[in-house]
């Protein structure tokens, strides 16, 4: 089983993939790996190489950081304020809270729990600049 941080990069990049216009095949080849290794990734059973990581960032246009989960802003970007202890506490606000997003009992969809991260990690941010 994935740990949580390789579930949530399997579904950034499962996220990622399902809007875009390519298939496993195509992101398998940008990468230069077989479609399988492709498919093993985006469901969180194989680790994924800093190589890698780097060849995925570029084809979607977002940043590594994305990938990781340290930030919900497709480019990485962070206040320029927020210290490397923001950060980490902004991860660990995110990972806290996101088994627990439902609405009504019922569970979010993927497509809502990131559109609920960035009003998190936007909430986080103006509060924590005051503290």
């Amino acid at each position: 089983m994935a740990s949580r941080l390789e579930q949530s990069l399997a579904e950034r990049i499962a996220y990622l993939q399902d809007r875009s216009q390519f298939s496993q095949a195509d992101i398998a080849k940008k990468m230069g790996i077989d479609r399988t290794a492709f498919s093993k990734i985006k469901n969180g059973t194989r680790k994924v190489s800093a190589d890698e990581l780097n060849k995925l960032s570029e084809i979607f246009g977002v940043s590594t950081d994305y990938l990781l989960g340290n930030t919900v802003s497709h480019d990485g970007k962070a206040p320029s304020w927020a210290t490397e202890k923001d950060k980490n506490d902004l991860k660990h606000y995110l990972s806290e809270n996101w088994d627990s997003m439902t609405y009504g009992g019922d569970e979010l969809t993927n497509e809502e729990k990131q559109q609920l991260r960035v009003a998190m990690e936007t909430i986080f941010w103006r509060r924590h600049k005051h503290q």
